[in-house]
Order: structure tokens, then C-alpha cells, then sequence
């Protein structure tokens, strides 16, 4: 009589799986700056639609943005207006409040897809807030979505390069109502 091999649906366990689902969720955690439209979300959910998958959502309040930087980024878009405008002082109750509105818009999404998400408002900086979540989280993964920034993405300033080289887990950085990834 031969003993049974892993393959045979008999065998005995070895007791070392790691592949064994341990039930808990995998969390996500998703860093933005603006409300995630639909296919933002669909493009996220569908990167873990094979596991049990919960989201964190961070929001940064960006109250000191590097207003050279913006400009520069809404001109090499070819965005005039919004180059203009990112010229002005920011007005702290004003960056507050699109914060909260990028949060609820975004948390609406998620919920309109049937996924689980909860959020908080970070500092202008979000990177201490997600080193803090992804320890207390456990979490797997962090996504960050941004509108495309040129200066940031070129000399790799932007929050997912430096998400990257600080938490030594997967950050992949999207592009808002794109498809492109950053």
C-alpha cells in the first residue's frame, strides 16, 4: 500500500498550511486626494475580487500645498484655469471642507458597490496617518490615487514613492477617472 500524496483528497494535513484562508479580510488601504469616481473604484475592487477585501480610505487635508508645484503640474496638462487658480493662497477651512467631500463621495462609492470602507481626514501629509493604519490595520496593501503630477511623479516626491520606500509593501499609484496607472 503506497502513502497517500498531497494531490489525493485523503492525505493527511501536514499541519504547515499557509495557504489556509485564515478568514480575516485583507485590508486595503487607499490614499486620494480627490472623490473617487465609479471607475475608480471598480479599477480597486477588481485588483482583490478573488478574497474577502476591506478598504481604508485616507483623505489628506491639503492646507500647504506646494502651490509652484500645482502650477506646474496643471501646465503640463495644458490646464490654464486650473493652473491660474492653484496660484491662490489655500484657504484652510476651504481645504477642510473638499477633504470631507472627497471622503463622503468616496465612501459612497465603495458602499454602492457593496464593499466594505471607512475613512478619516489626514494632515497635509499623509504619510505618518498611513504608517500608523497599516500597522494597526495589518494591512496588505495600500493604493494611492491622484490626479497625474508631473514635477511630484518625475523626481518621485509624490505620496506612493514615498509610501513605497517607507512601508515595504505593495503601493500602486493610479491616476483619478483614468485607467492609467502612475
Amino acid at each position: 500500500m503506497t502513502e497517500p500524496t498531497a494531490a489525493e483528497p485523503n492525505a493527511p494535513s501536514s499541519g504547515d498550511d499557509t495557504t489556509a484562508d485564515s478568514g480575516a479580510p485583507t485590508v486595503i488601504i487607499v490614499v486620494t486626494e480627490e472623490p473617487l469616481k465609479p471607475v475608480d473604484v471598480d479599477k480597486i475592487i477588481a485588483l482583490h475580487e478573488e478574497e474577502s477585501a476591506t478598504y481604508r480610505v485616507l483623505v489628506p487635508a491639503d492646507v500647504q500645498r506646494n502651490m509652484l508645484s500645482s502650477f506646474l503640474n496643471h501646465l503640463s496638462l495644458f490646464e490654464m484655469k486650473e493652473a491660474l487658480d492653484s496660484l491662490r493662497p489655500v484657504d484652510r477651512d476651504e481645504a477642510h471642507a473638499d477633504a470631507q467631500g472627497a471622503l463622503d463621495t468616496t465612501l459612497a462609492e465603495f458602499a454602492a458597490h457593496g464593499v466594505p470602507a471607512t475613512g478619516e481626514i489626514t494632515g497635509d501629509d499623509p504619510l505618518p496617518t498611513l504608517v500608523e493604519e497599516v500597522s494597526r490595520l495589518d494591512a496588505s496593501e495600500v493604493v494611492v490615487v491622484t490626479e497625474p503630477q508631473a514635477v511630484e511623479d518625475t523626481f518621485h516626491t509624490d505620496w506612493a514613492s514615498k509610501a513605497r520606500e517607507t512601508l515595504g509593501l505593495p503601493v500602486l499609484h493610479m491616476y483619478a477617472g483614468d485607467w492609467r496607472l502612475g
